[in-house]
């Protein structure tokens, strides 16, 4: 591949670009039915951890190392062929969000490269454009909208014209509440072709319910963020959690995708924690708590109610109401 001229100048420059973007929690959809035309709408919360962090410099060729690197030479290819970039570009991707876990790792790593590429080139483009030209945001806005801003972000569904979900509302996570994260290292969620042909399968969503999960998000969840208020947030995430979950039963083996996360949740919701569920399609579990002492309670009889079970591990993380971190870097 000939050296351009702009790939010469970052040479010698010794410029590359950073990229620190991290895990999101899709809570729930909201309408699964789509008769008023549009459909999906998803709430979701942007994590401090597990990131997706990498490095990226001008080469000659694409080469892409390190953990996700299958997937990130994907990515990085295939943009690089959509826009017909006569430089290369070498990616050192330093950590990477669990794949396959709802914890939105495709989208993160997409919009990273993507972002990375765009920067060290200076294509102009915007983050809806690389989205499309990664094929995200299908059904879900929620990981583009964490990638931008952080914080609680609400999307708009997909209409007839969509090509990304619009994002509708924007909601800073309280500082001072806690997510625990609940993972079944043996289990992954339904994705890819699995999951196009599961919502195809599925039946229609009703109406009503609807209707009912959109009066939960309006009037209950997003006022209650406003106001600090995790009961009643937890009221709305266990709508949204418990309708669609059972929606999506048949395709996931029931309202939670691992046997043992649904064990597990199902407990806490017994032992009247306020706001628990699955991310996106799971495996993975959470459970929202409202300051640190409580939080770090709660893990401490996690770990040492199932630890018995070598396949679950338990993470104790924030909300983060900040996008990604892009910056630049010196070539070694």
């Amino acid at each position: 591949m000939p050296v351009s001229r702009k790939l010469k100048e970052f040479i010698i420059n010794k410029q590359g670009v950073s990229v620190v973007t991290t895990a999101r929690l899709h809570m729930g959809f909201f309408d699964l039915n789509g008769n008023l035309g549009r459909k999906f709408g998803s709430i979701g919360v942007s994590l401090d951890q597990p990131a997706t962090s990498l490095r990226a410099f001008p080469a000659h060729d694409i080469q892409v190392e390190g953990p996700g690197a299958k997937r990130g030479l994907r990515i990085a290819t295939s943009i690089a062929d959509a826009l017909q970039l006569s430089q290369g570009v070498r990616i050192q991707i330093e950590s990477a969000i669990p794949q396959h876990a709802g914890l939105g790792s495709g989208t993160q790593m997409s919009l990273a490269i993507g972002s990375a590429i765009n920067r060290l080139f200076n294509l102009g483009l915007n983050l809806r454009d690389i989205a499309v030209l990664t094929s995200r945001g299908a059904r879900s806005g929620i990981g583009l909208g964490t990638f931008a801003q952080g914080g609680v972000i609400v999307d708009g569904g997909r209409g007839e014209d969509t090509d990304v979900p619009p994002i509708i509302a924007r909601a800073e996570f309280p500082e001072g509440w806690r997510i625990i994260l609940m993972f079944d290292r043996s289990h992954t969620g339904v994705h890819g072709a699995e999951e196009r042909e599961a919502f195809r399968r599925l039946p229609e969503f009703p109406a009503d319910s609807a209707a009912v999960l959109c009066r939960h998000l309006l009037m209950r969840a997003l006022p209650a963020l406003a106001e600090h208020d995790l009961p009643a947030f937890g009221q709305a995430i266990r709508e949204l959690q418990w309708r669609t979950g059972d929606h999506f039963a048949p395709a996931q083996g029931g309202r939670y995708a691992s046997p043992v996360i649904s064990r597990i949740l199902t407990q806490l919701e017994t032992d009247g924690i306020d706001c628990v569920g699955q991310s996106s399609w799971g495996p993975t579990g959470f459970a929202v708590c409202a300051d640190e002492t409580d939080a770090r309670v709660l893990l401490e009889a996690l770990e040492s109610r199932y630890s018995h079970i070598s396949e679950v591990e338990f993470l104790l993380c924030r909300g983060i109401n900040s996008g990604a971190q892009i910056s630049s870097c010196s070539i070694e």
